[in-house]
Order: C-alpha cells, then sequence, then structure tokens
C-alpha cells in the first residue's frame, strides 16, 4: 500500500474532555484507502520540544466525505501543541502506516472488539469496515469513569456495546475482562487495543478460551517506517518493528507471559 506524506487541511478539531481531542482533516483530492488499524505518523511544527513525528491510529476514514479523523490524547507537548490547532490550518502527516485488523471470514462471524482508553480510537473504524462487510460487531469498552469514555454515540451506531468503567459511573464497575458478556456470548475472534496490560489480560482470556485474538500494539514508534528502531518487540519470529509489521500483531506472535 503506498504511503504518502501530505499536508492535509483542519476540518475542525473538537474537545471531547480535558484529556482527549477529536481532529477532523480532509484534502483536496481523494485521501488514500486505509485499513482500520494502520496509523499516521504526524509532524508538530513550531514546537520547539518537539522533534519527532507522533504517532497516531486512524480513528476513522470516511470516505464518502473525503475525511480523516485523529483521536488524540493529550499526554505531552507534542500532542497538546496538535490539539491548538484552528480550522484551515495544515497537519502534515504520513500515512498510512503499518498493518491493520483481521476482517472477518463470514458475515456470521462474530467478533469482539475491546478498547480502554485512547485504545478505543482504532476499533472505530474497524468496527464501521465490519458492519459494512455484513457483520455485526460487539464492542466492549473501559474506561476509569463515564467521563472518559469516547465516541459512544458513534460506536453504538455500529454494534452492540458493552462498558466498564473502574468507579462504576457507567455499565459494569471494574475492568473489562470482568464484563459478564464474556460469560454469556460467543466470540470467533478478539481484536483489543489500549493499556497493555488490560491487553495482556483480553489475550490471556481469549488463549484460554480458545478464540482468536490480536492486539494493537502502543509502542514508542518514531519514524513509522522500521529505521529507527524505537519500537522493537521481542516476537516469535525475534525482533520485529511494530511501525513496520504490527501495530497488529496476533497475540500468537508475541511472547507475552499470559
Amino acid at each position: 500500500m503506498e504511503k504518502l506524506c501530505l499536508d492535509l487541511e483542519v476540518i475542525s478539531v473538537e474537545h471531547l474532555n480535558d484529556k482527549y481531542v477529536l481532529l477532523k482533516l480532509t484534502y483536496s483530492s481523494p485521501l488514500p484507502d486505509m485499513r482500520p488499524g494502520q496509523f499516521v505518523e504526524v509532524r508538530v511544527d513550531d514546537s520547539p520540544s518537539t522533534f519527532l513525528r507522533r504517532p497516531i491510529s486512524i480513528n476513522f476514514y470516511d470516505k464518502e466525505h473525503n475525511e480523516l479523523w485523529l483521536l488524540i490524547a493529550m499526554i505531552g507537548e507534542g500532542t497538546r501543541h496538535i490539539s491548538f490547532l484552528k480550522s484551515g490550518q495544515k497537519l502534515n502527516c504520513m500515512f498510512p502506516l503499518g498493518n491493520g485488523f483481521t476482517m472477518p471470514k463470514t458475515p456470521k462471524d462474530q467478533l469482539l472488539l475491546v478498547g480502554g482508553g485512547v485504545g478505543v480510537a482504532p476499533l472505530l473504524y474497524f468496527g464501521k469496515e465490519i458492519k459494512d462487510f455484513g457483520a455485526h460487531p460487539t464492542f466492549l469498552l473501559g474506561a476509569r469513569s463515564s467521563k472518559d469514555l469516547l465516541e459512544l454515540d458513534y460506536f453504538q451506531q455500529l454494534g452492540d456495546v458493552y462498558i466498564t468503567t473502574e468507579d462504576g459511573s457507567l455499565g459494569e464497575k471494574g475492568f473489562v475482562t470482568n464484563h459478564s458478556i464474556l460469560q454469556k456470548k460467543h466470540f470467533d475472534q478478539i481484536s483489543t487495543c489500549g493499556p497493555k496490560p488490560m491487553m495482556m489480560a483480553i489475550a490471556h482470556y481469549a488463549k484460554e478460551a480458545g478464540i482468536e485474538c490480536e492486539a494493537s500494539l502502543e509502542n514508542k514508534m518514531a519514524c513509522g517506517l522500521g529505521a529507527c528502531l524505537c519500537c522493537v518487540e521481542k516476537t516469535t519470529e525475534g525482533n520485529l518493528c511494530i511501525c513496520k509489521e504490527g501495530p497488529v500483531l496476533n497475540i500468537k506472535r508475541l511472547l507475552w507471559q499470559i
């Protein structure tokens, strides 16, 4: 798949809360095809302390309106700087990068998409592609509190949504691995993205249940092309650059102690 480096135009910057921003971008000609699970390397201009690009998951690709959505967690100088962009400004993006999630084999396949925090970002576009394929996705989303749950209205338009919050403010109290849906419904495949401990717990559940599972890793990816070696992960095949071989990998390829 061809990689492009383009100055995309900012359509809107929506502050979902004090931690997260939804950035919508477009271009003067049709954007390239993108796969759910791929990511963008964003150049942060006019930020003296930000020297490297920032990897951001593709949150959604609206082909009809030629829009690329990025869901950004403001956790450092670079991502905070991006959050101050205004409509009409430009953002240099290199994309689409990496490999994406595995699509269902048939419309009858039951897929569970598990996300935590900003890790829900790539699951929205994946859910849309699953629905367009004719299957019905199930989402299991976790957060510290109801205030940290993101894009719920969008997820609810695509499939069944189940929620856990650590404080019990919405959905079932606890972690995603404790949700009752895991005991009530059979799934053919699980895809997960979020904090590593959460993904490892989901991987353990999937392994015990004999369910195919893949995880979208969030290793530090400075170049996005496999050149800088910042994102190397030890796997059954040796050391792999996650930006190039991932970020989505089947858990059978990972050396996680699960």
